[in-house]
């Protein structure tokens, strides 16, 4: 078996959802060769044999430390002589988008959250009942019936924190609050512990702090999907403006690590594992990463992320992760179909990323979870992105889930100024459709 290991950075915006919908929408453009070359020099390697997979995913670590030959090794044993190649991409889902419109997006991937389930048909095989028995999500990327992708784990978000460099800090109890919250980001910081690791720098981080907070801390999963209804959802007065005041407080304090502008997410998990950063605002799959960073078990904790001063009711989340699905424009179709199935039942990444199960039928085992929902917080199961939400959002050019407007909304000069430029686009958008 030969696994290979790609990076690939490309350059892309949200100006692609365009290409997609129309100039590469058509059967004509299906046969792009696959050693095309793209604008910016970056070489795509040939046609690779007919018992061979391209995989591209988000998770470079795991391609880079091995944890993905595994995989493959392990699928071989019932698949002898196949060859698995991997793909990082660093953006994933604003680099995502640039591959399917060149046609360059391999055998397997993940669906960029970017395009609405009508469109799905255009690039992904429709996915077989047989792999939804028992499968949280089952229905949330399907249009007319057919499945096109299938969740490859379940998540909560909230604070991923080290104890160690909270008792060193004189932090004795999880803020239940955001006023404890913020005190104990004083503490640490006068302890020169950073309390809080945003990834500024890394920006698909940033979404945290705007779409995903905002979609649960009112308690009503269809936020996003209600900006479809009025001209003006960036508000000061609503969650938009609450969960970016959060972020904006934390860099104006001084909480949040220093360069903001340097991608340091690989760097980030070595700072919370040994303390010298306290805080993550993440999922719950974030955990597992801090410890194979260094960190002991035992020393991380996870709790509701404290939004706002009602201790008595803390929303969080219960999403799914990235979807997987099968190009349509694969010639291994049938082995794509056997790699997206063992890798969400039986490879182990589900676990081995601290990713709750997508079957219905398993218990979490995840120390850390188990502290989460000691909390008692109200679970809120997402809901999926509404057809007119994700088209508005399209027509505006705004690339939710990529955090790139997020960053620049975090570090506006004035945030209802930010916000009056965001409903601008938003109503020129709505009123297009």
């Amino acid at each position: 078996m030969n696994v290979v290991a790609r990076y690939v950075k490309w350059t892309a915006s949200v100006v692609v959802a365009g290409m997609l919908a129309t100039g590469c929408s058509g059967p004509e453009n299906a046969n792009i060769p696959a050693n095309k070359e793209p604008a910016d020099g970056t070489v795509v390697e040939s046609a690779v044999p007919a018992d061979a997979l391209t995989v591209l995913t988000n998770r470079i670590d795991l391609v880079e430390n091995g944890t993905m030959d595994e995989y493959a090794r392990k699928f071989e044993q019932s698949h002898p002589g196949v060859d698995i190649r991997f793909e990082g991409l660093t953006n994933y889902e604003s680099d995502v988008m640039m591959r399917l419109a060149t046609r360059t997006a391999g055998d397997v991937l993940l669906l960029p959250n970017q395009l609405s389930t009508k469109e799905l048909s255009g690039y992904f095989e429709p996915l077989p009942a047989s792999m939804f028995e028992n499968v949280h999500f089952a229905d949330f990327k399907s249009f007319q019936g057919k499945r096109y992708g299938i969740a490859t784990g379940i998540s909560s978000d909230g604070i991923v924190y080290n104890k160690e460099a909270f008792a060193a800090a004189g932090v004795t109890e999880v803020p239940r609050t955001l006023d404890e919250f913020y005190e104990a980001c004083r503490k640490l910081k006068a302890k020169g512990i950073v309390p809080v690791y945003i990834n500024y720098g890394a920006q698909w981080p940033m979404t945290e702090w705007g779409e995903r907070l905002v979609s649960f801390m009112t308690g009503d999963p269809n936020t996003l999907n209600k900006m479809a209804e009025t001209d003006e959802p960036w508000r000061m007065d609503n969650s938009w403006g609450k969960a970016l005041t959060i972020a904006r407080t934390l860099i104006n304090q001084g909480y949040t690590e220093q360069d903001l502008m340097t991608n340091s997410w690989e760097t980030s998990k070595a700072e919370i594992a040994s303390g010298r950063a306290a805080m993550y605002f993440l999922g719950n799959w974030s955990i597992k990463q801090v410890i194979d960073a260094g960190a002991k078990p035992e020393d991380i904790g996870f709790f509701p992320f404290p939004y706002d001063n009602n201790p008595d009711r803390r929303y969080a989340p219960l999403s799914p992760d990235w979807f997987v699905g099968i190009s349509k424009f694969s010639e291994n179709k049938q082995l794509a179909e056997a790699w997206v199935t063992f890798f969400v039942r039986e490879s182990g990444y589900v676990e081995q990323s601290g990713f709750l199960s997508v079957e219905t039928n398993k218990e979490p085992t995840l120390p850390q979870y188990k502290e989460f929902l000691s909390y008692d917080p109200i679970l809120l199961e997402s809901t999926m992105p509404s057809e007119t939400f994700l088209s508005t959002a399209n027509k505006a050019k705004i690339a939710f889930w990529s955090g790139d407007f997020i960053q620049e909304l975090v570090a506006a000069k004035d945030l209802s100024e930010g916000f009056r430029t965001m409903n601008d686009l938003w109503k020129e958008a709505r009123a297009r459709r």
